[in-house]
């Protein structure tokens, strides 16, 4: 089974994300802007989600990780809970 670790930053607007994704692109640290802003217990530890398997997120929180380039930060990415940037830290076996 396919597994994947990932950070994430949770925040309740796409301009907010925008905003926190340009920051990034210029050289912000993802970690301490997930520590800053996101709204999910997971920023304290600096968006860290640990290893998951496919089904165990949300679809489409899934569909970003399970199917897009490791070691980049997408998003905004719309679910339920809010938008969210995604970095893919690791997938594989």
């Amino acid at each position: 089974m396919i597994k994947a670790a990932a950070r994430h930053i949770l925040v309740k607007t796409e301009q907010e994300c925008n905003d926190l994704k340009q920051k990034i692109e210029n050289g912000a640290d993802f970690g301490a802007m997930a520590k800053q802003f996101s709204k999910c217990p997971s920023g304290r530890r600096g968006g860290d989600l640990g290893e998951f398997t496919q089904g165990q997120m949300v679809q489409e929180f899934d569909q970003v990780v399970f199917k897009e380039a490791v070691g980049k930060v997408h998003g905004p990415v719309k679910t339920q809970f809010g938008y969210h940037l995604i970095e893919i830290t690791r997938r594989g076996e």
